[in-house]
């Protein structure tokens, strides 16, 4: 049994005994602690096949089988409880966008755009690194829905409050982030595709196409026609098109693994440290400067966080002219 390179790298090891099962957690209104577990996980143990230090993890187009019914495969029995859970709970306790918190230290998100490599990608990040990400203990399609169960991160959205913070302490709130965002931007590649993690479509729905999805591409190159609808250089074009060709032809660093929504939301803090980010849904293997470039769509509701991305990621001006110039001409992002 084999796990793909490119789901391995130098700190970690998907190998073939990996194994991801299902547990819930049931707790009362007092943040008891009561505990109903429905299996336990497994570590990953050393895989044979494993490429050691210094290999990309990226360099094949899909998931094992192996590896998705292992990970991503619980008993029905784990299923027929979780949804037993969301339809008692959902009756008196609404859902935040598509996410249901079921107690203080679990949430489900759930829904018919959803796709199991978000479940996938959350996994990777924390095995693969210490940046913070939500723990996943099932993820399953069940009748077109697909149902993640994962940790309700403890802390605060830093859309909330933020300026109730000191000075001082928003400094350190952003350092703490920046801190990993730099971890999560090591995870290589030698692939020059743009895709999900696991090599196949991606998911914004920022994006003027059906439902979300597009792609994969073979390059950065292909991947920016794409964004221009396959427009190719012509004399008649207006100024800012033509801008937009150019720099669309000059040479980008990448793919890099990317979030791609650091939104205040989807950051959480507990005190003056970052202690999770949230919603991977649009993330993938992308251009460098495409972490930069969303970033700075801000939601209308939180637009002082436009002020603050250059304290977390390198400013990439040029690259941001370019991702304006397209949205002008090809819709938002």
């Amino acid at each position: 049994m084999c796990v793909p390179d490119f789901l391995v790298s130098h700190r970690c090891d998907l190998g073939p005994s990996g194994h991801l099962a299902g547990a819930l957690k049931r707790q009362d209104s007092q943040g008891g602690d009561s505990i109903m577990r429905l299996a336990k996980v497994r570590r990953p143990a050393s895989s044979p096949n494993s490429p050691g230090p210094g290999r990309s993890h990226h360099e094949q187009t899909s998931l094992a089988p192996e590896l998705r019914s292992a990970a991503l495969q619980p008993r029905w029995i784990q299923k027929h409880l979780l949804l037993s859970a969301i339809s008692l709970i959902s009756r008196f306790r609404s859902r935040s966008g598509s996410v249901l918190m079921l107690s203080g230290g679990l949430c489900v998100k759930y829904g018919r755009r959803l796709d199991l490599v978000e479940a996938q990608t959350m996994i990777f990040i924390s095995r693969c690194s210490n940046v913070p990400v939500p723990k996943v203990y099932m993820a399953f399609e069940h009748k077109g829905y697909t149902y993640i169960l994962m940790e309700r991160i403890r802390g605060t959205p830093l859309g909330r409050g933020w300026f109730q913070r000191s000075a001082s302490s928003r400094l350190k709130v952003l350092a703490s982030l920046r801190d990993a965002i730099i971890e999560l931007r090591t995870l290589g590649t030698k692939s020059s595709a743009i895709s999900s993690l696991n090599g196949g479509s991606l998911y914004d729905p920022r994006m003027p196409c059906i439902e979300g999805r597009f792609g994969p591409f073979r390059s950065i190159e292909e991947f920016h026609e794409y964004l221009r609808d396959g427009i190719q250089p012509h004399d008649d074009h207006l100024p800012g098109l033509k801008r937009l060709i150019d720099l669309h032809g000059e040479q980008w660093e990448g793919p890099t693994f990317t979030h791609g929504d650091l939104s205040s939301l989807n950051i959480i803090a507990r005190g003056d440290r970052v202690v999770g980010i949230v919603d991977w849904e649009t993330a993938g293997w992308y251009p460098t400067y495409w972490e930069y470039t969303t970033a700075c769509q801000v939601n209308p509701q939180n637009a002082f966080w436009s002020q603050e991305i250059d304290h977390f990621l390198t400013p990439m001006p040029k690259a941001l002219e370019m991702e304006q110039l397209r949205q002008r001409y090809f819709g938002d992002v």
